[in-house]
């Protein structure tokens, strides 16, 4: 069967994430969406997206299709219900689609002509930006039983402090020497050929991807993901770096999203929690204004490719979008468009000529190429940042 993944109605709300992706692989536990799908379902998996990601992500459709919605992560009464479909029939719960049964010669799918089979099994949704750090704890703990399920760990090396050993895994190649693991609060990951530096506090739900970096001295709450290529230092709680993103030196990251190519400053940080504690606020593309999120703790949400420089205070509920570079005094606003440049003192556009040329060299640093894919998806992102059509 060939599996399709699509975005659903719910790419806006986790913009600025899906300026740059499809929904399917955003990063949330130790795995990409898309990562579980696959690895559940045994197969590849493409995409429908934006078209102007399609390139980069293209769609694969033969003559019979299984379309999951890649808001929602999978389990095993899901899949075993998405192996059972047959045509003109359709998983929903609470009257949304989850997956459907096509063929190349429907021109159109009318749900109305669907039988529709109740998912009545509780399943991972990501709806929300929020979401992704908010929902990580269950995500870490899902994916740490799929990814180690009836496989040994490597060692745990004799000068590291742990607690909760059973619930530690190691993967080949990993180094840690004379660190400190608490995984009776949650499992902890640690992927191939990673490193946790002499010094470092973890408690999980904690995972490390792979070639992933903790610095010395390095203070880490539950549930945090530290995706393949990323290094944190300082105090980090309960917050996502998908990719080859840096929080490397002092400074609290809380509550935080943080998409591919980040980097934050020395000695910066973000506010997690209001004054008055109340609800906080996060800015909504979709309504073009700020909307209550529930949470007490939100933090910082920041698209691929932004920076901030030494010392950059970020308030409580900030959204920072792609390809920003923020410095200087003060507390930048808390929503900070696509392609800006500047902070507190005052912004103007972060042209894309000089923003490739910087993703350029930061990229090639970890030897990886910017490629024209790359380029093409972020100069449309810059020509629809509204911002910037005056």
């Amino acid at each position: 069967m060939n599996y399709i993944l699509y975005d659903g109605s719910v790419r806006t709300a986790l913009l600025p994430f899906t300026f740059t992706r499809p929904v399917a692989d955003i990063r949330v536990g130790i795995l990409t969406i898309r990562e579980k799908w696959e690895k559940f379902l045994g197969t590849t998996t493409t995409t429908v997206t934006e078209e102007y990601l399609s390139e980069k992500f293209p769609m694969v459709e033969l003559d019979e299709n299984i379309m999951i919605n890649a808001s929602y992560c999978p389990n095993e009464v899901l899949v075993e219900m998405i192996s059972f479909l047959k045509p003109f029939q359709a998983i929903v719960k609470d009257e949304e689609v989850i997956a459907f049964y096509t063929t190349s010669d429907q021109e159109e799918v009318h749900f109305e002509d669907y039988e529709w089979l109740e998912c009545e099994e509780d399943v991972l949704r990501i709806e929300n930006s929020w979401d992704i750090f908010q929902k990580n704890d269950q995500a870490i703990r899902e994916d740490f039983l799929l990814l180690t399920e009836d496989r040994v760990s490597q060692p745990i090396p004799s000068t590291v402090q742990v607690l909760g050993r059973e619930n530690v895994f190691i993967e080949e190649g990993a180094v840690l020497n004379f660190c400190t693991l608490n995984a009776t609060t949650g499992p902890i990951y640690i992927g191939k050929d990673a490193e946790i530096m002499e010094g470092s506090v973890i408690r999980g739900p904690f995972a490390l991807g792979e070639h992933a970096q903790v610095k010395l001295g390095t203070k880490i709450y539950g549930a945090t993901t530290v995706g393949p290529h990323c290094r944190v230092g300082g105090e980090v709680n309960n917050s996502v770096l998908f990719a080859y993103s840096n929080k490397g030196h002092d400074g609290f990251l809380g509550n935080a999203v943080l998409g591919e190519w980040c980097n934050i400053g020395a000695d910066s940080n973000n506010s997690n929690l209001k004054n008055n504690y109340e609800s906080v606020k996060l800015w909504d593309y979709e309504t073009e204004r700020f909307v209550n999120t529930g949470l007490q703790f939100c933090g910082l949400m920041m698209g691929d490719h932004s920076k901030c420089g030494i010392n950059t205070m970020f308030n409580t509920g900030t959204v920072v979008g792609v390809s920003a570079n923020i410095f200087g005094a003060g507390f930048p606003r808390n929503y900070i468009p696509n392609f800006t440049w500047g902070g507190a003192q005052g912004t103007q556009v972060y042209l894309p000529k000089k923003a490739f040329e910087t993703a350029k060299i930061v990229m090639a640093r970890r030897n990886v190429e910017f490629t024209s894919q790359e380029e093409a998806i972020l100069t449309h992102v810059f020509n629809e940042t509204k911002e910037w059509k005056k």
